[in-house]
């Protein structure tokens, strides 16, 4: 872990019912490249199992996982932090609940998955890799929330994140930045199309976003834009997988 990692999203897990399925999908659709790595103690349901990073061009900013019993499809952001289990213990003192307990994963570090008090589902994790931050695969965070409610206090609290309405007249969504000033997310109106009140989507960049949303579509992804605002409409293309995991297409 490094100090200037503090704070920021560090990385992206997906979970998936048909991995091989997902990695077709997301090449096409965003152009990523793979390497399969082999885990003697694998992070998701333990046991000697391969994990597959996600890469765009020499940038690995995320990993494809099959989706074990306990858990749902879909995709997953982990913010570093300093110290995961005392992470862990403030989340719940603030109302947040512990999906899965602090864990270890060989060579790359310790994580944690939580929900906000507003049921959105969040990893916290100290890594003790290489990989910086990743910016070419992912833009700007999405939160999506119903009401545009943010629990401001919950992610202040654990990630030094400060959150500012935008300014009169814009209806684009609230803007997070965290502890050194740099945007971490967004927070947009919008129905979110899982039992949660909202739900962290991370937003893939793609050269040719109507390109990829045509793609996405012949590929079985659905659009779920319907469900957002108008202006959110506007920050990008809001889609399902094939899997049913959702995300953003945002223009590189």
């Amino acid at each position: 872990m490094t100090v200037e990692k503090t704070g920021r999203i560090i990385w992206h897990d997906l979970l998936t019912g048909d991995r091989q399925r997902s990695m077709s999908f997301y090449q096409r659709v965003a152009g990523w490249t793979y390497q399969t790595e082999h885990a003697t103690d694998f992070a998701w349901g333990g046991g000697e199992k391969d994990f597959v990073l996600a890469l765009s061009e020499d940038e690995a900013g995320a990993g494809f996982a099959e989706t074990p019993p306990e858990m749902t499809n879909g995709w997953i952001a982990y913010v570093e932090v300093l110290d995961v289990d005392a992470t862990v213990a403030l989340a719940e003192m603030l109302g947040g609940t512990i999906v899965r307990q602090p864990f270890e994963v060989p060579g790359v570090g310790r994580n944690a998955l939580l929900r906000d008090p507003l049921g959105a589902l969040i990893g916290v994790s100290i890594s003790r890799h290489s990989y910086p931050v990743p910016q070419r695969q992912f833009g700007t965070e999405v939160y999506v929330s119903d009401t545009l409610s943010f629990p401001d206090e919950f992610y202040s609290e654990l990630f030094d994140w400060n959150i500012s309405p935008p300014p009169v007249g814009d209806q684009s969504g609230l803007l997070v930045t965290g502890p050194s000033g740099e945007d971490v997310a967004v927070v947009l109106p919008g129905k979110s199309p899982t039992d949660a009140q909202a739900v962290w989507v991370p937003a893939i960049k793609v050269a040719h976003p109507i390109t990829s949303l045509n793609d996405a579509s012949a590929l079985g992804g659905e659009s779920f834009n319907e469900l957002m605002a108008k202006p959110a409409q506007q920050h990008g293309s809001f889609i399902r997988d094939p899997d049913g995991a959702l995300l953003c297409l945002l223009q590189a």
